[in-house]
């Protein structure tokens, strides 16, 4: 508005001094118009000069309230997460002063673990009671002489299997479990009816599996090793196949107790005494351990490390408290005793010759021996094979 003002009067200008005709004025309105058009120029730039600081205004402004705006959401979450922390520091020393109130003091500690050692101790005692029971009750003194006679009754079944008769004294019944894993067991009413017949006088399935060939039948009741669990022993009754009772062997099921019979890992067997199982246990060198059991609740009644080997082992047999470990190689051969563990201590391995079996098929995936009458039911390949073993009197167990 300025700029046309000052034009309007520079006009009224020019009309008066044309109006005078004089050179000089002319000069004069030519200094006017420069300096006109020189200011029109400079107000042109101010103009340009306020739109851009007025630009540069507003995208400052919009830049502070974006910076506000992103200051006011990390704020909050920065006293969320103060407030978090202030949660879990109170919580922390709630459960600090719980913890001060638990914990015993120095002579609660100490009376604790003068308790825990008169427990080991007792532990210990009572363990070492039972052992000396078995050596006073036991009047068996009968020890492995020889392995004489054989005789093949049959071939039925898997290359693999067991049978064995109820040691029990008056049962004359026979058990035969073919394979490795199965949840039947066939049973006949005598040794005479299992050589005669092809068809058992029962056929007892399971509610469960049993894996293996290291099992037994005793008074009764079929003790076994629970399929796809390392360790678990069932006691199944016949009369109505029910498991009446299971326990976890401590330590067992790590290995195949016997390299040659890789599928086995816990081998149950019957002598004068009672219940056994075996094993072997990797930390012990793969060495055989055996356990005594109570047959009637599976309790572990004593355990014994033995310098007997697993490997190159096809099976093993107790009688009168003494395992004998048979040998062989992993392409079949004669079968050998090497090794023997008297738990009286008063046979040894190194004072007993090797002890032959007769020359028959391959190996051995069960042999379990029958106190009764003193033979041993072994599964040969197929063949259900019974050797007779003659025995000594051990002198030296009477006499201690």
């Amino acid at each position: 508005m300025t700029v046309s003002l000052l034009l309007l009067l520079f006009s009224v200008s020019v009309a008066s001094v044309q109006s005078q005709g004089s050179s000089q004025d002319a000069f004069i309105i030519q200094y006017l118009e420069r300096r006109l058009v020189q200011m029109e120029e400079r107000l042109s730039q101010c103009e340009q000069n306020i739109v851009s600081v007025t630009q540069k205004s507003y995208d400052l402004s919009s830049e502070i309230r974006g910076s506000l705006s992103t200051f006011s959401v990390l704020r909050s979450e920065v006293k969320s997460q103060v407030d978090g922390v202030s949660a879990r520091v109170d919580r922390l020393e709630r459960e600090l002063e719980y913890l001060e109130n638990k914990i015993p003091s120095q002579s609660d500690i100490e009376m604790e673990e003068t308790l825990l050692e008169q427990q080991i101790k007792a532990a210990e005692l009572d363990q070492l009671k039972k052992k000396a029971k078995l050596q006073v009750q036991n009047d068996c003194s009968a020890a492995l002489s020889q392995i004489r006679s054989v005789k093949i009754v049959k071939k039925v079944g898997d290359a693999i299997g067991s049978w064995f008769r109820d040691p029990t004294e008056g049962s004359e019944k026979v058990f035969l479990l073919s394979g490795i894993r199965n949840n039947s067991v066939l049973q006949f009413s005598s040794l005479q009816s299992f050589i005669e017949t092809s068809s058992p006088e029962k056929v007892l399935l399971l509610p469960v599996h049993w894996q293996g060939s290291g099992h037994v039948v005793y008074n009764g009741f079929f003790y076994c090793h629970k399929a796809d669990t390392p360790n678990q022993i069932l006691k199944v009754e016949l009369l109505n196949g029910t498991v009446v009772d299971s326990t976890l062997l401590p330590g067992a099921g790590r290995l195949p107790v016997y390299s040659l019979n890789p599928n086995t890992f816990l081998d149950m067997a019957v002598d004068e005494l009672g219940l056994w199982v075996i094993y072997a246990d990797p930390e012990y060198g793969g060495n055989l351990v055996i356990t005594k059991l109570d047959k009637g609740t599976l309790a572990v009644e004593y355990t014994w490390d033995t310098q007997c080997k697993s490997h190159d082992a096809e099976g093993a047999f107790l009688i009168c408290g003494t395992l004998y470990v048979v040998y062989n190689t992993r392409y079949g051969g004669r079968s050998t005793v090497q090794c023997l563990y008297d738990i009286h201590d008063t046979i040894h391995s190194n004072e007993s010759p090797v002890m032959f079996f007769p020359k028959r098929y391959t190996s051995h995936s069960s042999i379990q021996y029958h106190p009764g009458d003193q033979q041993l039911y072994a599964w040969d390949d197929g063949y259900q094979t019974i050797y007779k073993v003659e025995t000594r009197r051990n002198d030296r167990v009477t006499a201690d």
